[in-house]
């Protein structure tokens, strides 16, 4: 069995911290949403699929990366 990634364990997830989400109507076309986690929904230590959260503004998704102040101001740099 592989080891869980550290956007699958709930431990690495912490409220504040900016991340890209999957949204349940976005799993086919897998379109990321980036956030600022404003709470934690999954209560178990752990996901297959990435930790559960709902970000500021409403969102709810997956957690599927982490991403780190000087990245977000780097990516949102680059993406314009």
């Amino acid at each position: 069995m592989k080891p869980y990634r550290k956007e699958q364990q709930r431990s690495s997830i912490q409220i504040g911290l900016t991340v890209d989400v999957i949204r349940k109507e976005d799993q086919r076309s897998y379109k990321r949403t980036r956030g600022i986690v404003e709470e934690i929904l999954t209560s178990s230590i752990s996901h297959p699929h990435g930790i559960k959260v709902r970000l500021k503004g409403g969102e709810v998704g997956r957690v599927i990366e982490i991403i780190t102040s000087d990245d977000s101001k780097d990516a949102g740099n680059q993406a314009r």
